[in-house]
């Protein structure tokens, strides 16, 4: 079986973050022997086992070049996001975003539920998921760009706070 990824590579686990595999290790879980990516995520110190078997079924993939990111960065400093007004079917629409694992999409979420929180305040649900949202981007910013946590929140709270300024929010 050939590795899609090597020890070393910086990849986004959707739904989780951007980490570095530290290491590919064969464990047995429930009898079953299987092969596993032992990735760290650098924001909250935390190691994940990804099975190598299902790693296009989840999604695993590299993290983007710093163009990417400087892409990213102008998209969240975009004009006010259209979404519905329907709690359920944005949070709905939010997940989804998210789950696909695309910067892009992760990048639409953090906007928008940014902006909202700043204009009517978000439900316990879209809190929590703007926080989770903001993890997993500064995850990838930090190892894109390299550089560090604190860094990372700095640009995309500026980035969001020029976009309130131009939009009049």
């Amino acid at each position: 079986m050939g590795f899609l990824f090597n020890v070393g590579d910086k990849v986004v686990y959707p739904m989780h973050g951007a980490g570095i595999i530290e290491s590919i290790e064969e464990k047995e879980i429930l009898g079953e022997s299987q092969r596993y990516y032992i990735m760290r995520l650098p924001l909250g110190d935390m190691k994940v086992m990804i099975p190598m078997n299902n790693v296009n079924s989840i999604g695993l993939r590299e993290v983007v070049d710093e163009a990417t990111i400087t892409e990213v960065i102008q998209r969240l400093g975009e004009g006010d996001p259209d979404v519905s007004n329907n709690w359920n079917r944005r949070y709905r629409a939010n997940l989804d975003k998210m789950k696909s694992g695309d910067i892009h999409d992760m990048a639409d979420v953090v906007r928008c539920l940014m902006l909202r929180e700043r204009e009517k305040g978000l439900s316990t649900g879209e809190r929590k998921m703007l926080e989770n949202a903001r993890q997993i981007l500064i995850s990838e910013m930090v190892l894109a760009k390299e550089i560090d946590e604190n860094q990372a929140f700095g640009l995309l709270d500026q980035v969001i706070q020029e976009n309130e300024r131009a939009s009049g929010c």
